[in-house]
């Protein structure tokens, strides 16, 4: 653990030092509040020992600042100071210290204090790696790693209203799989999943790392492409068509499926109030004509050119 130690006396750091020497901290003393407090902007401290009355800044300001900063994670912080009334006592810990240790003290007793604050800390950071499990949980579907229907309606609503303030193209593509239940049914669900996977990676593969892309369910995929017009966007879904039927699947009885997929394309229209619901309907109408046009192209809404199409 990377320990901080803020005091004014070289002797008392010494013994700090020496005292924390034991369990293999990484101990760093400087001799003022301040001092301290301009090391914490730099460096990542996640336990603070620091001492009552310093010059320029003392133990509870800097305890204050520390609170009143946005330092990543938690600073776990111990007050040792030479007072030791009940008010004083209630005075450190109110300043936002952790704990408190009175001088002269024993060290077996520091090596525990610092223990506790160690437990705490590592505590700290599992639940905020279970939180942020539970976030990608709760945000990302569990097959493919994209971002599921419920997060991506939400980011996309949110891209949407901005590229409408900032008067900027924002296009949609929703993709889905030809043909997917004859995968199930020929091959088995495993293969089925397997497909999808499959089409995760060239959505992937074939976006920009600011565009949001998602599983819309069953077969569908979502892509929300900022910046990109209609043409850009259905040409970013024929890339992923190309690629997916440049590279098939190996199936478990020597079979090589290629899968192929057909996309309708929307876009934000200039001056109008975007609504997520409107778009998807309108990328959703020219996926319906890519299917009855024959499968295996992309269609974009209210385009009467021909699609893009395998050849």
């Amino acid at each position: 653990m990377r320990i901080l130690v803020a005091d004014d006396d070289p002797m008392l750091g010494r013994i700090v030092r020496a005292g924390l020497a034991p369990d293999k901290h990484d101990v760093t003393v400087v001799s003022d509040g301040q001092a301290a407090w301009d090391l914490l902007q730099r460096e990542p401290y996640r336990l603070v020992i620091t001492d009552w009355m310093m010059p320029g800044l003392s133990g509870p300001e800097l305890v204050q600042r520390i609170r009143g900063s946005a330092l990543p994670g938690y600073t776990y912080i111990i007050l040792l100071t030479a007072r030791s009334s009940r008010e004083d006592i209630v005075r450190g810990l109110e300043s936002g210290a952790d704990d408190y240790l009175s001088k002269p003290f024993n060290p077996a007793e520091l090596r525990a204090r610092v223990g506790i604050g160690v437990r705490i800390l590592d505590l700290e950071s599992r639940l905020g790696e279970a939180m942020h499990r539970l976030t990608q949980l709760a945000s990302y579907d569990s097959l493919t790693g994209l971002l599921n229907r419920r997060a991506i309606q939400d980011q996309a609503g949110a891209e949407l209203a901005r590229g409408h303030r900032a008067g900027q193209t924002v296009s949609l593509v929703l993709l889905d799989l030809d043909h997917f239940k004859s995968v199930n049914d020929r091959y088995g669900h495993p293969a089925g999943d397997a497909a999808l996977r499959h089409v995760a990676t060239a959505l992937r593969a074939n976006t920009r790392s600011y565009d949001l892309v998602g599983r819309w369910g069953g077969e569908e995929f979502l892509l929300l492409l900022p910046g990109a017009g209609t043409d850009e966007a259905a040409e970013v879904a024929d890339r992923v068509r190309a690629a997916l039927a440049a590279e098939p699947i190996d199936m478990p009885n020597g079979d090589r499926l290629v899968l192929r997929v057909s996309a309708g394309v929307a876009g934000l229209t200039a001056g109008t109030m975007p609504r997520l619901e409107a778009i998807v309907a309108s990328a959703d109408a020219a996926l319906y004509s890519a299917k009855q046009a024959g499968r295996d192209r992309v269609v974009i809404a209210g385009d009467a050119g021909p699609s893009l199409a395998a050849d």
